[in-house]
């Protein structure tokens, strides 16, 4: 019997959470940059789990700025970063600021070589990630740049957002605090709406993660806290989600929608002159597409994931964040497809789970110590009000 939301506990939620997030991933991987039309054609139909390699045996060569073999159950940057934000809670074992992000995060990616699936090989995650994340090298171990403005300059897009899911299980049941973390920590990495993404995700994975939360409860938290351009187009994407309930209707619906917020333009690959540039009118596609998929799938994992992977073009940050709600939510991940993954991308993907789970503890332990220490200064101060 599946449990009710309100009797999943802290644990099931953050594994789930975490699973999940590195699942989509794998899923979205192989068909990122695509659009609905192009991965029908490719797959004969929309894909229902893990496929391989978009340019087949050929991935080496296809595309040899990108060089490597998405598909075949492997997890991309998305999760690679996600993992490494999570040693740096682990390290830290407390709130994070953008300081630890230039003391804990940049050395991780430049001097500790791990297995990366996507190369088939242990390297520096370094030499993996994409350039927007290879900018927080740039500017913060080179460049010297004060790390709560270094993401100043960067394109602006989804890479600081891509792997906040940790800073909103840190901070479960607390959106408000989650958001005000992940917008310190980004700033190392993002301006403008990009930041303003990272906060808003990692609020929804903290409201996802409430006893008795709803993707309905979800939408709504991140309206009372998003701004700008974000807030607008996840009000416009998602009332448009109300409308349907499977993907495959709400794919044109959904790309419509979020259409006059999203910079990159039509062809993900070519994207239009304004792409990616600060603006307070726009918002990263992302994650209300993400969002939308959540509420066209009732909470429930596979059709979240699926709904997001079949949408094309950044899918597989798409299905990182919606996989990551859901698992919040507690909606099972498919046990086949979490096999799979952690097996082709010889990752255990329960373990950094457990170490979440277990500093997660300690902060909040912390955190009741500094409540009631201000309580009593407070109440000393003769600061709460006297009942008659």
């Amino acid at each position: 019997m599946t449990p009710k939301n309100s009797e999943i506990s802290l644990e099931d939620r953050i594994t789930g959470a975490l699973v999940g997030a590195a699942v989509g991933d794998a899923l979205g991987g192989p068909v990122e940059g695509y659009s609905p039309e192009q991965i029908l054609e490719r797959h004969a139909g929309r894909v229902h789990g893990i496929v391989g390699p978009w340019n087949g045996d050929a991935w080496r060569t296809a595309r040899p700025i990108a060089p490597y073999h998405k598909g075949d159950g492997h997890v991309t940057d998305d999760t690679l970063m996600t993992h490494a934000l999570i040693r740096v809670y682990d390290r830290v074992r407390d709130h994070l600021d953008a300081y630890a992000i230039a003391d804990h995060l940049v050395p991780d990616l430049m001097t500790n070589p791990r297995w990366i699936p996507e190369l088939e090989a242990t390297a520096l995650p370094l030499q993996r990630i994409f350039l927007a994340e290879k900018w927080l090298v740039t500017r913060l171990h080179y460049g010297h740049v004060d790390p709560r403005e270094a993401g100043v300059g960067n394109i602006v897009n989804c890479g600081a957002a891509m792997y906040m899911a940790p800073v909103g299980l840190v901070n479960a049941a607390n959106p408000r605090a989650a958001y005000t973390e992940a917008l310190d920590i980004a700033g190392a990495h993002q301006s403008s709406y990009g930041r303003e993404a990272a906060g808003v995700f990692a609020a929804a994975v903290a409201a996802a993660a409430t006893p008795g939360a709803t993707p309905d409860s979800v939408v709504t938290t991140c309206l009372s806290l998003a701004k700008d351009g974000t807030r607008t187009a996840i009000e416009q994407v998602c009332e448009v989600a109300t409308h349907h309930t499977d993907f495959e209707s709400a794919l044109l619906p959904l790309r419509k929608a979020i259409a006059p917020y999203d910079t990159v333009g039509p062809d993900y690959r070519t994207p239009s002159l304004g792409a990616r540039r600060p603006s307070r009118l726009h918002t990263i596609e992302e994650l209300p597409i993400a969002l939308a998929m959540l509420l066209v799938a009732a909470g429930d994992y596979r059709r979240a994931v699926l709904g997001a992977v079949n949408y094309g073009r950044d899918c597989d940050s798409i299905a990182t964040m919606a996989g990551a709600l859901a698992g919040a939510l507690g909606s099972p991940v498919p046990d086949d497809w979490s096999k799979t993954v952690s097996e082709a991308s010889r990752l255990d993907l329960w373990a950094p789970a457990a170490t979440l789970t277990a500093v997660t503890r300690e902060i909040f332990e912390r955190d009741a110590t500094h409540r009631r220490t201000h309580e009593a200064a407070f109440a000393e101060l003769g600061g709460p009000r006297c009942s008659d």
